[in-house]
């Protein structure tokens, strides 16, 4: 006799499961569809997580390595700098070696880099490899696009596209309070000892379930220009923290900014004489391809590099602890998210310098209206108006720019474009970090030495560095309620300065954008397309939510 009504259809389904029925091998097939994707999202969580991560563990770090400001700097930077410097090169590695190859290389690299720099017992060899960590993640990001394209096609390419964008958005969002749980319930260490378990699960999963994707023909790694460049990248960012201690106009830092600029100039050269180039110098004759590489330096300087002096100011002079100061950012990031889930299918179809070009204008409104909060007797709450407007600004710019870069350039040229985009963006960090901390030093120096303290560097250096708590304990009870008031004073003058700075920048890109990509092209959806050859770069997530069926 059969058994009809509800209490069937549930058996049916529940015996159908357990006996590999048709509508369980179909979830199955569904789910280890997404494998791939969850590959490469594991990596990219991880890498641009370790951009932010470390912020709020500086302090700490300062304390437990008992380091200056400078290798603080270097901390940060060395990994972003890397990171910027090698992404293109990574790109041409995986050409020739095979992308799937790459990214396990890379996953490799990047867990081994990061168990010397949770063991690393000073500042010297956490820098060094926090520098291999950065080619480790160069690797993996510079190989992700082609892995995806590979992995799928039609409107699963464009489904994988947007839940990897959507990761990579996160992940610098949610760096700062991840750190800030590891910094305080265990130590600044486990920030890097938690990407071991991850890497291993990554790449167990990668050796099952990744399928490279085709050659694109280039079979030569240009290693001239990616030294280069490398070095002109590098040398820049070492004259921009040295200038703190030196000054912009001693003889130390002009020499280092001429030999960075020489080495820019034989960068050209090369990749002119080239004949595949690292970087196609004829890009830059397209004022909207160089409005979009405007941008993406100006968004990750502006909206992002002054996080790090914001968590000192939190941490060492607020006596915030490391999980609250996360959360401080954490409006930042939802507005972001907010705006582009909310906003992104309207302004799918406007022009994509408009909304560029906005987007960076309200990250300098951003950075203008938390200077102007942020005071003598100020506390967290005066940053989050601020932090408001850079979200929205955010999440106007960043999801258009990738795809702007693709818009501007003919296919043959759009894994070329990607890789600038992304190359752009952590130089922008990186230079950020530089240049802004030694706008926070010298203002803190300012300060310091008004009060009339005898020992104004070492204050200022203090005060900069994260230690203030450090600089207070070891003054005597007569001197304390003095210094903790110029302390404090250093510290918002540092912090005004950082933002005023940020801001004015985020302004005057946004103005440049507007009138660089004024006659930008109309999107297309090349992630979408399924025709043969070499694989389509993502230009645009699907219009609305991303769901995917497990």
């Amino acid at each position: 006799m059969t058994q009809t009504g509800p209490g069937a259809g549930e058996k049916g389904i529940v015996g159908g499961a357990a006996h590999g029925g048709p509508w369980f091998r179909e979830e199955v097939i569904e789910l280890r569809k997404w494998l791939p994707l969850l590959a490469v999202c594991l990596g990219t969580f991880m890498l641009l997580i370790d951009v932010t991560i470390v912020n709020v563990a500086l302090p700490q770090m300062a304390a437990g390595l008992h380091t200056s400001f400078s290798a603080l700097q270097w901390v940060v930077d060395a990994y972003a700098l890397a990171l910027a410097a090698l992404v293109l090169g990574a790109g041409s590695l995986g050409d020739l070696t095979g992308h799937r190859n790459t990214y396990i290389g890379g996953l490799a690299l990047f867990a081994a880099s990061s168990l010397v720099c949770g063991l690393a017992p000073n500042a010297g060899l956490l820098i060094a490899a926090r520098i291999v960590q950065g080619a480790g993640a160069a690797a993996m990001f510079a190989t992700t696009v082609a892995l995806l394209s590979s992995s799928y096609s039609g409107r699963d390419r464009g489904t994988a596209f947007g839940m990897w964008g959507a990761t990579a958005g996160a992940s610098a969002a949610v760096g700062p309070i991840i750190g800030g749980f590891l910094t305080q319930l265990v130590n600044w260490r486990w920030i890097f000892f938690v990407n071991l378990p991850v890497s291993a699960a990554a790449i167990a999963l990668c050796l099952r379930v990744l399928t490279d994707a085709p050659r694109t023909g280039r079979v030569k790694v240009d290693l001239a220009g990616m030294a280069l460049f490398t070095a002109a990248a590098a040398e820049l960012t070492y004259a921009m923290i040295r200038a703190n201690d030196r000054g912009w106009v001693s003889a130390s830092t002009l020499n280092m900014v001429a030999a960075a600029g020489l080495l820019l100039i034989g960068f050209v050269m090369v990749e002119n004489r080239s004949a595949q180039p690292l970087f196609a110098m004829s890009l830059l004759r397209n004022k909207a391809f160089v409005g979009v590489l405007v941008a993406s330096v100006a968004m990750n300087f502006a909206a992002f590099a002054g996080l790090t002096y914001s968590s000192i100011w939190l941490q060492s002079v607020l006596g915030l602890t490391p999980i609250q100061a996360g959360f401080t950012g954490l409006p930042l990031s939802l507005a972001t998210f907010g705006t582009s889930a909310l906003l992104g299918r309207k302004l799918h179809h406007a022009p994509p310098g408009l909304v560029i070009g906005i987007g960076l204008l309200l990250i300098g409104l951003g950075g203008l209206v938390s200077a102007l909060f942020v005071h003598g007797g100020a506390s967290w709450p005066a940053l989050l108006p601020g932090y408001a407007f850079i979200g929205v600004g955010v999440g106007l710019a960043i999801p258009i720019s990738n795809a702007a870069a693709m818009d501007c350039v003919t296919p043959d040229r759009r894994g070329m474009a990607s890789g600038s985009v992304r190359t752009m963006q952590q130089l922008g960090y990186a230079f950020g970090i530089a240049l802004l901390g030694t706008v926070f030093a010298a203002r803190a120096r300012h300060v310091v030495a008004g009060d009339g303290l005898s020992d104004v560097a070492g204050v200022a250096h203090a005060v900069a560095g994260g230690q203030s708590p450090a600089l207070l304990d070891g003054a005597t009870l007569d001197r304390r309620a003095a210094l903790d008031h110029t302390v404090h004073a250093a510290a918002v003058s540092g912090l005004q300065s950082v933002l005023i700075v940020s801001g004015v920048l985020g302004i005057i890109a946004g103005l440049a954008v507007l009138v660089l990509m004024r006659a930008a092209p109309a999107p297309v959806h090349a992630a979408m397309s399924s025709a043969p050859g070499p694989p389509p770069v993502p230009v645009r997530a699907p219009d609305g939510p991303v769901l995917i069926k497990l």
